[in-house]
C-alpha cells in the first residue's frame, strides 16, 4: 500500500538527515503540540506521549503516515534538557563523566486514513569516559552542543566523550530509532526495500 505519503512530522535537521538514509522520499511538518511534562510522567511515557502527540499534530491532506519522535536523556532518574548555555553543558558534562546515560526515544506513526497511532521506545545507553575539567571545556567550545539533549554530539566529535555505547540502533542516539521505524512503516504496508 504505497500511496500513503510519508510525512515526518520534525524540524530537526538530525532526524530528516537520518530519515534521508532510507532513501525514501517523504515530506516534513512542524508539530503542534505541548511538550511541557505531566507532573509525576517517567521518562518512557513522557517520550511516547510526545511522539505520538507530535505525530497526530500534524494537519495534513492526502492519506499519510506521520512520523513521531522525541527524545529525553536521563541521568540517574533525572530528566536532562537542552543546556542551551556553555555553562549549562560544562554542567551536565562534568555531572556525566564517568556515569552512564539513558536515552529514551519514542516513535510513533499515525496512519491518517485510520486514525491509529502506533508507539514504540529504543532505548539507548551511553557510558561516559572519566573527563578533565579541560576536555569538557574544549570539547564544549569546539562542538558547541547546545541545543542537544546531554550536552553531546555522537555523530560528531562527541564519540571522543565515550568509554562505550550500549543499544541496539545507533540512530536512536540522534533521535530516530530506523530499525523500529522500518518495522513499524513495513506493518503499515509501506515497503522500505
Amino acid at each position: 500500500m504505497q500511496n500513503y505519503q510519508l510525512v515526518l512530522a520534525s524540524t530537526s535537521p538530525y532526524r530528516q538527515q537520518l530519515l534521508n538514509k532510507l532513501a525514501i522520499k517523504f515530506e516534513t511538518a512542524s508539530p503542534d503540540f505541548d511538550e511541557t511534562p505531566f507532573e509525576n510522567e517517567t521518562p518512557l511515557e513522557l517520550v511516547k506521549r510526545l511522539a505520538a502527540g507530535k505525530a497526530q499534530s500534524c494537519t495534513i491532506e492526502r492519506p499519510s503516515l506521520i512520523i513521531g519522535s522525541d527524545q529525553v536523556c536521563v541521568i540517574n532518574g533525572e530528566i536532562i534538557g537542552k543546556p542551551l548555555t556553555r555553562e549549562k553543558a560544562i554542567k551536565q558534562l562534568t555531572q556525566q563523566s564517568g556515569q552512564a546515560i539513558t536515552f529514551y526515544t519514542g516513535l510513533a506513526i499515525y496512519n491518517s486514513s485510520t486514525k491509529q497511532t502506533d508507539v514504540k521506545v529504543d532505548t539507548f545507553t551511553v557510558h561516559f569516559r572519566n573527563l578533565t575539567d579541560s576536555q569538557i571545556a574544549n570539547y564544549v567550545d569546539k562542538e558547541e552542543p547546545f541545543y542537544c539533549a546531554g550536552s553531546f554530539k555522537s555523530e560528531g566529535l562527541g564519540i571522543a566523550l565515550f568509554e562505550r555505547l550500549e543499544g541496539k540502533d545507533p540512530n536512536t542516539l540522534v533521535g530516530l530509532p530506523l530499525i523500529d521505524l522500518i518495522d513499524m512503516l513495513e506493518a503499515q504496508g509501506f515497503e522500505v526495500l
